[in-house]
């Protein structure tokens, strides 16, 4: 088992709280859609060289297919050891010494219906030689609406706002900035925020990263009942499968968070849950 120290564990719980509220809340936008899917929670340990069950840590796998959220998927994971010495040159106060820890929650959701939008949150917490939180959500509509955009970012403008001014106008340009394909020229989706490396303060990172993850509990379900109801036809089903191409090329070749999970012998089945059930390459 691996020793938490306060901070750690502080982190961790809040982590695992909102998988558990973010989890309830869709299962119950299921149920208002008539379906009683329910998540299923698989837990997994860390394997590394030189470990054993348990040492280094692991996480919780919660997958659900229904008929509102085609297939979402939530992890929390609480990992420690050491990056490879090539790979701990890309981490941040790693690079003389990789131990690390690290803790957090991913969620990516892609719905049935292409007028709701799929999504993308994590936040987390990392310990190197620093310490500091990351993390951020952005929305990923196959078909935008303007009014679903406006009220995502200003749910996070108010969450960034109510901690620093410049937080939104900065971590909003990061995210159009990462969540962009390069070898397509366009970006993923409508944005969001992202940030990392936020170190110093821990109670105040903390919570600001906490602020994240209520703003995202509070747009997102609203937007998807918003939409869920909908009728599509089969041109927009089309135009959906071939825009989660798109989301896919960018998870696997371009997305951090995919290559630091495989380079610290993450489960595979978790780091790549964030791929859609059905996509399309015309």
């Amino acid at each position: 088992m691996i020793e938490l120290d306060g901070e750690q564990q502080a982190a961790r719980s809040w982590f695992e709280s909102l998988r558990d509220r973010i989890c309830a809340e869709f299962e119950l936008i299921e149920r208002e859609a008539g379906s009683d899917a329910q998540f299923a929670y698989t837990a997994w340990d860390r394997e590394a060289e030189g470990l054993a069950p348990g040492e280094g840590g692991g996480g919780v796998r919660g997958l659900m297919k229904g008929e509102v959220f085609e297939k979402v998927g939530v992890n929390v994971s609480t990992v420690a050891g050491a990056f490879s010495p090539e790979f701990a040159k890309t981490i941040h106060g790693a690079g003389d010494n990789p131990t690390f820890f690290a803790t957090g929650i991913s969620l990516v959701a892609h719905m049935a219906n292409p007028h709701v939008p799929a999504v993308h949150m994590n936040t987390r917490f990392l310990v190197t030689t620093k310490r500091w939180f990351g993390g951020g959500a952005d929305l990923n509509p196959p078909l935008a609406y303007e009014a679903d955009t406006a009220a995502f970012h200003a749910s996070f403008k108010q969450a960034c706002d109510a901690h620093d001014p410049s937080y939104y106008p900065r971590f909003k340009q990061w995210a159009d900035d990462y969540f962009f394909i390069p070898h397509r020229g366009v970006h993923r989706g409508v944005g969001g925020i992202f940030y990392d490396h936020l170190e110093g303060d821990f109670e105040a990172n903390f919570a600001f990263t906490r602020d994240v993850g209520e703003a995202f509990l509070a747009i997102f379900p609203a937007i998807v009942r918003r939409r869920m109801h909908m009728s599509w036809t089969g041109e927009e089903r089309q135009k959906q499968l071939e825009w989660r191409g798109r989301y896919a090329e960018f998870n696997l070749v371009h997305d951090r968070g995919t290559l630091f999970g495989l380079k610290t012998g993450g489960n595979v089945d978790a780091i790549l849950m964030s791929l859609p059930p059905l996509a399309a390459w015309s």
